[in-house]
């Protein structure tokens, strides 16, 4: 069996599990991928660094992209021409905590 992946490859994986090591593990089409510092069920943008027959390494790149996928036979909305836009000048956002600027 050839690994699914290869070296230098970046690829978005959720953690499905933590290994002894407290390492993550997550799977490309069955292939176990061993990506230190990762949580479970964290998904992930990871890019490969090391690919063994049974397993292969890579390490954490940064969250994974947020994009659903279309499903085949549907579009994306294109969104109307004259369709109000909302105002980029709104009410500024409160603070939710003060981090104490009266300490002495």
């Amino acid at each position: 069996m050839t690994a699914p992946v290869r070296e230098g490859e970046e690829l978005d994986v959720t953690i499905e599990a933590i290994g002894d090591k407290g390492d993550g593990i997550a799977k490309k089409d069955g292939f176990v991928l061993v990506i230190p510092g990762a949580n479970i069920n964290q998904k992930v943008r990871i890019r490969i660094t090391k690919v063994l027959r049974k397993v292969g390494f890579a390490e954490l790149v940064g969250d994974a992209k947020t994009e659903e996928p279309v499903p085949k036979g549907e579009s994306l909305p294109i969104p109307d021409a004259n369709e109000k836009v909302p105002d980029a000048e709104q009410e500024p956002l409160e603070d939710s905590e003060d981090f104490g600027s009266d300490m002495e």
